[in-house]
């Protein structure tokens, strides 16, 4: 639950913050009040995952790995609704929902000032059909088309990487523009989620993320991994 401005404007008072930092903090208690176009799709989505959708929604810059599936934000229409329909939980009208929010989210990459995104993905992603062969060709050829827009960094994890320092799973490292506010560290779990937030915590992610961008083929020849494969798909 947010604080209340009233109770964030008196801490502030108490601990003699003033000028622009208490300025810039009251705001921020403001604005937490305030319900985000997120909270429209609660019945699809747990809380945490919507925590995350806002904090998406403000940051600057995102890295994430994946290693199962195609990254949210570069997610085809057809490729995220057969992710959802594989949820046991949700009835047809809650896929329809789920998949909407999911091209929703996308908005932050062709905002004005977009979302800066790194993402790297394993292999495995993209031999994985989800859909079907036609669904993962047109899958491909859009991380295409999006790797050429210059705030869109897509680079794979190959099979002959081997072994990697973030073999345990999937990260999200979320960066914002004002210097004050730290890196964010999200870990996406079956039951909720994760943010470490302990400095050794978060700096242990950025060094993971720096591992991964060395071990992962650099741009080019992930793109060329990612033509080869399509044209397989449209066999």
């Amino acid at each position: 639950m947010a604080a209340r401005p009233i109770d964030v404007k008196a801490l502030l008072e108490l601990y003699g913050v003033t000028g622009d930092e208490f300025d810039r903090l009251l705001t921020l208690a403001k604005e937490a009040k305030q319900k985000g176009w997120w909270d429209s799709y609660a019945a699809v989505t747990p809380e945490s995952l919507r925590n995350y959708i806002g904090l998406e929604d403000a940051a600057s810059s995102l890295r994430t790995f994946e290693p199962q599936v195609i990254p949210g934000l570069l997610q085809t229409r057809d490729y995220a609704a057969a992710l959802a329909a594989a949820e046991p939980e949700f009835r047809p009208d809650e896929v329809e929902r789920w998949v909407e929010l999911r091209i929703k989210r996308q908005d932050v990459l062709s905002r004005p000032e977009p979302l800066s995104l790194w993402a790297i993905m394993d292999e495995a992603v993209l031999h994985r059909v989800v859909g079907g062969r036609a669904v993962m060709a047109e899958q491909l050829r859009c991380l295409v088309a999006l790797a050429e827009e210059p705030h869109i960094t897509i680079q794979v994890l190959s099979f002959e990487s081997g072994a990697h320092p973030a073999i345990d799973g999937p990260f999200s490292l979320l960066r914002f523009a004002e210097p004050a506010d730290p890196d964010v560290v999200y870990l996406n779990m079956q039951t909720g989620a994760l943010y470490p937030e302990k400095p050794h915590e978060v700096a242990r992610y950025n060094l993971l993320f720096d591992h991964l961008r060395a071990c992962a083929l650099p741009t080019g020849e992930s793109l060329s991994l990612i033509r080869r494969l399509t044209k397989e798909y449209e066999k």
